[in-house]
């Protein structure tokens, strides 16, 4: 986090040292008891809360309180979940913005999708789908907003294949031209980002909402538990498996997500290169490649 530069809030460093008045600040405002240990995800630290007045009663609402480092993709979080009012995904409680924080009930975090097989696993994320993708309310960011910088980069990057800048940039043209009613997508929703819950058996956590197509969801199933798909012949089945389970939960046309999982491999090759990062370029080279064949 100490390394992030700001995006439109403070850089990664300085909400470090504040995030721990930051959660004390929310949980005054909400009335809040802490009741057990945080927990923490890439941008965000995350406590077990109860209600003061319900302190000590067996009955108490189980919550959580999330307190997030302010940043791009996480901005509109509270919008997407309040939206979806827990149909699907974890039930908003409350929000306050200005200090990055969102009051949710709580879920199980010991038991989320890494384990559980992946055809079954897949299927679980599909059935999610029908019930995420909503028509998009008209703040959500767009896909197509979202995406023109990076297509706009990666046209200029001169050290990747001219192959995999041509496919990209061409496939997200006629992509976005045809994506139809923009619907409300999670955006990151791999198996990590769904967990068990007692009102239903699974719920999705952490959006990075934009509206779009659904076929842009798909992407982060692939990348992945990408280490269980084995390589050549192996891989490329196993990717082919993975989109044909989850399309057919969600009702999804496959091969238009196929497609635009080229499309995010070339976003996810562009960020690779500008970290130097080799392994993140390979992977996602590969899983083109296999997307492809």
């Amino acid at each position: 986090m100490s390394r992030l530069p700001s995006e439109g809030g403070p850089p990664g460093a300085e909400w470090v040292r504040d995030v721990d008045r930051l959660t004390r600040e929310s949980a005054e405002a909400w009335d809040l008891a802490v009741v057990g240990e945080p927990m923490t995800g890439w941008t965000a630290v995350v406590h077990p809360v109860v209600r003061r007045s319900q302190l000590g009663d067996p009955a108490a609402e189980a919550l959580v309180l999330k307190v997030g480092w302010p940043h791009v993709e996480a901005a509109q979080e509270h919008l997407a979940l309040r939206a979806w009012g827990g149909s699907g995904a974890v039930r908003l409680v409350a929000a306050d913005p200005s200090h990055g924080a969102l009051l949710l009930e709580r879920l199980d975090s010991r038991r989320d999708l890494m384990p559980v097989d992946i055809d079954e696993a897949c299927a679980v994320v599909g059935g999610l789908y029908r019930e995420l993708h909503v028509p998009a309310p008209p703040t959500i960011r767009t896909v197509a907003a979202y995406l023109d910088p990076y297509l706009t980069k990666l046209r200029q990057r001169t050290d990747l294949p001219r192959r995999v800048i041509t496919r990209v940039t061409g496939l997200a043209r006629d992509l976005l031209a045809d994506a139809g009613p923009p619907l409300l997508l999670h955006a990151d929703l791999h198996y990590e980002n769904v967990l068990a819950a007692d009102r239903a058996p699974w719920l999705v956590i952490d959006p990075k909402p934009l509206a779009g197509h659904p076929g842009y969801e798909l992407h982060p199933l692939l990348r992945n538990r990408i280490d269980e798909m084995g390589t050549g012949a192996a891989m490329r089945w196993s990717v082919r498996r993975r989109l044909e389970v989850t399309c057919e939960a969600a009702g999804l046309d496959e091969e238009v997500a196929r497609l635009w999982c080229i499309v995010r491999c070339g976003v996810e090759i562009l960020w690779a290169a500008v970290d130097g990062d080799d392994v993140e370029l390979s992977k996602n080279l590969t899983l083109m490649k296999a997307l492809e064949e």
